[in-house]
């Protein structure tokens, strides 16, 4: 079957194998969990690290980051030490600390800034953030009460 040059018979070579060194795991800190746009979590998130939300979250979310998309949802109460906006938010009370940074649009009840927060869009009171929020989406067409956001990011 294996033949060399002078046609003997002979088994093929082994091989040496290296060990491989085992892969290094990336800290957890550098890796934000994801939820894409097309998922919908029904229940509270709680992470040391950083979340990024593109998609709808019923219940509270607590974390040391958070990111929320242009389309992103929630639906409940939000905790992090740093909290980056770039949709909407829609809430009864709005109170933005000094380490936060909003793009996009603010609907509320009632509404704080605390010195050092940034904040580049519009903010608008309403009686019933909720019902004003559906309300903008059927004009809109989006018929599960997302909403467009027409708040442009800010100049880097």
């Amino acid at each position: 079957m294996f033949t060399n040059t002078n046609g003997s018979a002979s088994a093929p070579a082994a091989r040496a194998v290296q060990p491989t060194a085992p892969k290094q795991a990336i800290p957890s800190g550098l890796i934000p969990s994801i939820i894409s746009a097309d998922l919908v979590v029904t229940g509270s998130l709680t992470s040391t690290g950083d979340i990024q939300i593109d998609g709808r979250v019923d219940g509270d979310v607590r974390s040391g980051g958070l990111v929320i998309g242009e389309k992103a949802e929630i639906h409940g109460d939000i905790a992090a030490s740093d909290v980056t906006v770039r949709g909407r938010i829609c809430a009864k009370k709005v109170f933005l600390c000094a380490t936060s940074r909003v793009e996009g649009d603010i609907l509320h009840d009632t509404f704080g800034v605390e010195v050092g927060a940034s904040f580049e869009g519009n903010c608008r009171h309403s009686d019933g953030p909720a019902a004003a929020m559906a309300a903008d989406a059927a004009k809109i067409g989006f018929s599960d009460g997302r909403a467009a956001s027409a708040a442009k990011p800010l100049a880097k």
